[in-house]
């Protein structure tokens, strides 16, 4: 592990300034979580994530019946399962008023920290939205936690696209494009209280005039300050990857030329500001695994023929309106069709959907692209997690052992057909 001290200026969309002496560590890729060694405890593994169900309604815009429950007392104990089985990262979710099927919701911060008392090796990701948050309330908040879980929490900051929550309490609703870049300040102003003596900004959302938050977040090996990801599929959003974030979380994708397209885009986007090693990859899926790939097809099919119509509408209205201002109509939820609205991140197009051998195979495949972390949501949070966790993941952590997810041609070769676009209106899973 090297460390470097460095005075930095950052000068953003030419319009502030930054000035900050950052210590910065330079070392392995997050890897503090220790899965059982005699399975595969190598480094560069693949991370898996859960969405935690903080809010009501489940993790599908459905009338199907669903064994997931929103309470405290359940969530607890998805998380104590789910590490159990050899999930790392557990990512909350930011609602502040119903919408959509979500009648109900926890906020993400304090509901974070619940969780990280209720556990002992579990990473929770809470989600920040600029706007209601302000940086230097987040980044105290975020610091005081880290210490009292020694350093198993991130932050997820979220953009926003749904405007009836914003202007309810009094925010003003920026458009796309502005929204994002509110975030990418946001983002900068998180990692220079975080890691300067004394912060000073000058931006169009946010200022600070030497700053000096203490306690800091803790420094560890693999990590200077809580991992900041940051999602979206616009070109906003790659921008934002690839100059300001840890970690840059896809929506569902569903095809291998749409996969490779995005990662490679946001390399090299991050390559120009030499940060090429510095932006890592994740990807939202919804799991079904069933004994045959036919049975988790027909239950994909029932959950989404019995979907609430009225509410995946609305939401499909509302993501269309909060993207409409993309210069190229590229982004999250750009090409999703009402099926696809039914899971709210496109967790469906992302096909980890069949039996554990295909579902195992097609991981490994999103790795050997370049993918980090996949985040996983349920139908049945109640059995599915840990499910998953006795079948799925050791399965891949066997095949990772004999050097499988390495080599994307050898993956493509064995899978990618299932990804690839499809032509003249064909479809798979």
């Amino acid at each position: 592990m090297a460390v470097t001290t460095i005075t930095t200026t950052i000068t953003s969309s030419g319009n502030h300034i930054v000035t900050s002496t950052v210590s910065q560590t330079e070392c392995g890729n997050g890897s503090e979580f220790i899965a059982a060694p005699d399975i595969n405890d190598a480094p560069d593994r693949l991370k898996f994530a859960y969405w935690v169900p903080n809010v009501s309604g489940g993790l599908v815009i459905s009338k199907i019946p669903q064994k997931t429950h929103w309470d405290y007392e359940s969530n607890v104990g998805y998380a104590q399962k789910a590490e159990s089985v050899g999930f790392e990262y557990a990512l909350t979710q930011i609602r502040f008023m119903a919408g959509y099927g979500a009648e109900n919701q926890h906020e993400s911060v304090s509901f974070s920290q619940a969780l990280l008392h209720a556990t002992k090796k579990l990473n929770v990701i809470a989600a920040l939205l600029p706007g209601p948050w302000n940086p230097a309330v987040a980044a105290k908040q975020i610091a005081s936690i880290d210490h009292y879980t020694k350093g198993r929490i991130s932050v997820n900051v979220v953009s926003g696209w749904f405007k009836a929550e914003f202007t309810s309490i009094g925010q003003w609703w920026l458009e796309h494009a502005e929204r994002y870049r509110r975030t990418r300040e946001f983002i900068e102003c998180l990692r220079g209280i975080w890691t300067s003596e004394k912060f000073t900004y000058r931006g169009d959302f946010y200022q600070f005039h030497d700053y000096p938050l203490s306690p800091k977040p803790l420094d560890l090996p693999g990590r200077p300050h809580p991992l900041i990801f940051q999602g979206g599929n616009s070109i906003n959003a790659r921008d934002n990857g690839a100059n300001v974030s840890d970690f840059y979380f896809m929506n569902g994708g569903d095809t291998l030329e749409g996969f490779l397209e995005q990662i490679a885009d946001v390399k090299e986007r991050a390559r120009k500001v030499g940060r090429e090693d510095k932006v890592r990859f994740a990807v939202n899926g919804f799991a079904i695994v069933k004994e045959t790939e036919a049975e988790a097809i027909q239950l994909l099919q029932e959950i989404q023929g019995k979907a609430d119509k009225d509410a995946v509408n609305a939401f499909g209205e509302a993501v269309k309106q909060a993207g409409a201002s993309t210069g190229n109509k590229k982004g999250m939820w750009a090409d999703s069709k009402f099926e696809d609205l039914v899971q709210y991140n496109d967790g469906f197009k992302t096909k980890l959907i069949g039996t554990k051998e295909q579902v195992a195979d097609r991981i490994l495949l999103l790795k050997s692209l370049g993918i980090d972390i996949v985040l996983l949501a349920f139908l049945h949070y109640e059995e599915d997690i840990e499910a998953f966790g006795e079948q799925v993941i050791p399965l891949v952590r066997k095949l990772e052992k004999k050097g499988r997810g390495k080599d994307a041609k050898d993956e493509i070769a064995r899978t990618g057909d299932v990804y690839r676009a499809r032509k003249n209106g064909g479809e798979s899973i």
